[in-house]
């Protein structure tokens, strides 16, 4: 199983932290190096002033040997193994005098130098231990007109400041240490923090992919609200998108009932076979023009009047009227058109022909016998002008409450009339795409239902 690759967080923190840490970690050497340094000097001091005492205390006797009087009667130079020892010598190497403290140690301190010379040096005791030591030449002038070059050498363990440098290096480590946790964790609640609407975003979109949510959420960060605006866009895009197939396969459904009640009625009648066939491929021609007009609707949303040439009302009615008359054989029909010839429609073809053949179907199949369709252009109005297209029948009409739900996809006024209630559905979505307006109200002069469209017409 594949290994899931590391969240921005984790990968932030860890570009922080390592240059943090390498950071003190290179701080902790150069400040244990600077101690070091320091501890080496100062027991340089200490061992150079340890000579000076050291030549201060030494004396010369009648018979020619040396003789150190110290001046501190509890000198550590007096214990042996003290771990703090002296030696003198003369020029050629030859130890004069040397500490008590020297007696069992192993060590042997002071070295050949000129006059003048100074060196600082280590040594291992028999134990193990460490000692320091600084030698110095120096010309002694024991009486006036006589010297002797000697070599003054003091030593001292390095244990208290191996023992210091320790202790440091611990406080340090421990001081660093916790800077660097404080630090990390500071940063990490910082990150936490800042990172928070990331979070935010990763959980409401799997919100969205579980079908929790319909979109993202507001108040986002200036960085990621285009992002956040983006994918609500995209989301809304894809659900219109859907919604509008989906409405498609029902309209498309729907549109194509009127011509193949057509011709399930011309194949019933007794005309010739030449008269049915033109009706069947009239009608076909009419499916197959419905089924590219739906399509077309579905990628393109439809409701486009720029560019669009009018369509006349009044063949495209007549058309409309056989073709009711032929569906509605068994209903003593009378469908009366009041539609001026050069009355049209600014828009798509296929749009007033969906419009108009569901609202003539709905008026045919409630009527009791009559339908008058007129319609009229508002020649006031500024361009696009204002088509109005009614459509009244004797039916019993829609009642008052009923209005509003019958527009609505899968309602019908009347559940036990056979239908799929998305007639009225369609005309509602189709006149909105053109901005246009859509009335249902009662027939003054016939008594049943009024419907009124009004749209963009020339």
């Amino acid at each position: 199983m594949p290994r899931s690759p590391p969240s921005v967080s984790r990968r932030l923190l860890f570009a922080v932290a390592v240059p943090l840490v390498l950071f003190f970690a290179l701080t902790v050497v150069v400040l244990d190096g600077v101690f070091r340094s320091l501890n080496i000097a100062s027991l340089r001091e200490l061992l150079a002033e340890q000579v000076v005492g050291l030549v201060t205390a030494v004396d010369m006797n009648r018979d020619g040997t040396l003789e150190v009087n110290l001046l501190d009667p509890e000198s550590r130079l007096d214990v042996s193994g003290s771990g703090v020892y002296a030696a003198v010598r003369d020029q050629d190497g030859k130890l004069l005098w040397s500490s008590p403290s020297l007696s069992g140690t192993g060590l042997e301190l002071g070295l050949r130098l000129p006059v003048g010379r100074e060196d600082f040096a280590y040594q291992r005791a028999h134990d193990g231990s460490q000692v320091a030591q600084l030698s110095r030449g120096l010309e002694w002038i024991y009486a006036p007109g006589e010297s002797r070059n000697l070599v003054f050498t003091a030593a001292d363990s390095t244990e208290p400041q191996r023992r210091q440098l320790w202790r440091f290096r611990q406080q340090m480590a421990g001081w660093f240490g916790g800077l660097v946790l404080l630090l990390l964790a500071t940063m990490a609640w910082m990150m936490r923090r800042a990172l928070a609407p990331v979070r935010r975003l990763e959980h409401e979109i799997a919100a969205v992919e579980a079908g929790a949510a319909q979109g993202l959420g507001a108040a986002y960060p200036r960085e990621l609200a285009g992002v956040a605006k983006g994918l609500n866009a995209l989301l809304e895009s894809e659900r219109n998108r859907i919604a509008r197939y989906r409405d498609t396969l029902g309209n498309l459904a729907h549109s194509l009932k009127t011509p193949l009640a057509v011709i399930r009625a011309s194949l019933g009648t007794v005309d010739s076979p030449a008269v049915q066939q033109a009706t069947i491929q009239l009608e076909i021609d009419r499916m197959a023009q419905i089924v590219e007009h739906q399509l077309k609707r579905a990628a393109a949303g439809g409701g486009a009047t720029l560019g669009q040439a009018s369509v006349l009302l009044l063949p495209l009615l007549t058309d409309l009227r056989a073709a009711m008359l032929k569906v509605h054989a068994n209903k003593d029909l009378r469908i009366e058109l009041d539609v001026p010839a050069l009355l049209g429609f600014l828009g798509d073809s296929g749009d007033i022909l969906e419009l108009l053949g569901n609202l003539l179907d709905n008026a045919c199949k409630w009527c009791r016998s009559r339908i008058v369709v007129s319609a009229q252009l508002d020649a006031t109005r500024a361009l696009p002008r204002r088509l109005s297209i009614v459509v009244e029948d004797d039916g019993a009409g829609i009642a008052r409450p009923d209005r509003v739900r019958v527009i609505e996809r899968g309602v019908r006024a009347d559940e036990h009339v056979p239908g799929h209630g998305l007639g009225l559905a369609m005309v509602r979505e189709t006149v909105l795409l053109y901005g246009g307006s859509f009335f249902i109200d009662s027939s003054a002069t016939l008594g049943g239902a009024r419907v009124e469209l009004q749209l963009p017409g020339r």
